[in-house]
């Protein structure tokens, strides 16, 4: 079988290569997916560098999830050959890839392979944070570079739930596609002052929440939009650098700054919580309420271009690998 590899950390471009590799066979909890895309996120890209907080052991594959279809089962796994499902492991920009039964979501048949492909980390996060974020009905909540696939995503969830959105851009080519999908403000950071918008929007209020994945100087002019009491939870760091932050306004607004991963996020909440965000990332997808837009589709082959496309500014869809 083909599969992306690395055997050592740099610029994703200069150390991927598609390699030919043995098959993996399954041990008793886990699976033989023989995968049929899988897209290329942000968290992939800083896997690669050593920049993320699963560490590889090299050498290693790339790409965190997919959709594929169940070849072969260990003695332990309770789902049948043939079953088209959602899964997530290392490994999965790949031909075939072994990962634990209990990572598996069955994909109705209504869902195509490209928004199947998606299913997991963005959908999950995207739900995850707007329920923890705590904003109700008729409240402002902010997300920073919101033409990423996960902003676009919180857009078309706080839509439906009533919530007010503010999104960040560093450039103007999507404003009419961002309106579409329901923001309400949309502030040019490169053009505009942040805090001082912000609070002309929200009537000197400022947001009840923050989803923040960029760092630098943007996060640290969003922490100055934030309402009493109001949350920020950092999910990237997109910059590569650490905000300041200005602690007088975190005492006497109560602020609270902290960290969303949802690998942790999963572990931590119970079955039910679960249950219920995979039930409502399910339907929201497979009836189209929320879209996941394609920008372009490589093969493994492909991969440095494919990611040099991916990280590249002004990408408006999810790039994908298909064997």
């Amino acid at each position: 079988m083909k599969k992306v590899v690395f055997h050592h950390f740099g610029k994703p471009a200069d150390i991927l290569n598609a390699e030919n590799a043995e098959t993996p066979t399954p041990g008793p909890d886990e699976v033989l997916i023989k995968v049929l895309a899988s897209p290329i996120n942000p968290s992939d890209i800083m896997f690669v560098q050593n920049l993320y907080g699963i560490r590889p052991h090299l050498p290693s594959g790339a790409g965190f999830e997919g959709v594929g279809i169940v070849e072969a089962v260990g003695s332990n796994a309770k789902i049948a050959v043939g079953t088209r499902v959602s899964f997530t492991g290392i490994g999965a920009w790949s031909e075939y890839i072994v990962t634990n039964h209990r990572t598996l979501i069955p994909v109705p048949e209504a869902m195509n392979d490209e928004t199947a492909a998606q299913l997991f980390v963005n959908p999950f996060t995207a739900v995850a944070m707007v329920e923890d974020s705590g904003v109700k009905k008729g409240e402002w909540l902010m997300i920073t570079a919101c033409t990423s696939a996960l902003g676009k995503m919180v857009i078309q969830i706080c839509k439906m739930r009533g919530i007010k959105t503010i999104g960040t851009v560093r450039r103007n080519d999507h404003n009419d596609e961002l309106k579409a999908l329901g923001v309400d403000e949309i502030i040019n950071t490169a053009e505009e002052n942040l805090p001082k918008r912000v609070q002309h929007i929200t009537n000197y209020e400022g947001v009840r929440a923050v989803l923040e994945c960029v760092g630098g100087d943007t996060a640290s002019e969003a922490v100055k939009c934030m309402g009493r009491g109001a949350i920020m939870l950092i999910y990237g760091v997109l910059s590569l650098q650490d905000p300041k932050i200005n602690i007088g306004l975190m005492i006497f607004r109560e602020l609270t700054l902290k960290g969303f991963w949802l690998t942790d996020w999963m572990r931590r909440v119970d079955g039910s919580t679960r249950q219920k965000v995979s039930q409502e990332v399910i339907t929201l997808l497979s009836t189209g309420q929320v879209k996941m837009p394609i920008e372009a589709i490589y093969s493994l082959d492909e991969i440095k271009a494919a990611v040099t496309h991916a990280d590249a500014p002004g990408r408006w869809g999810k790039v994908l690998l298909k064997p």
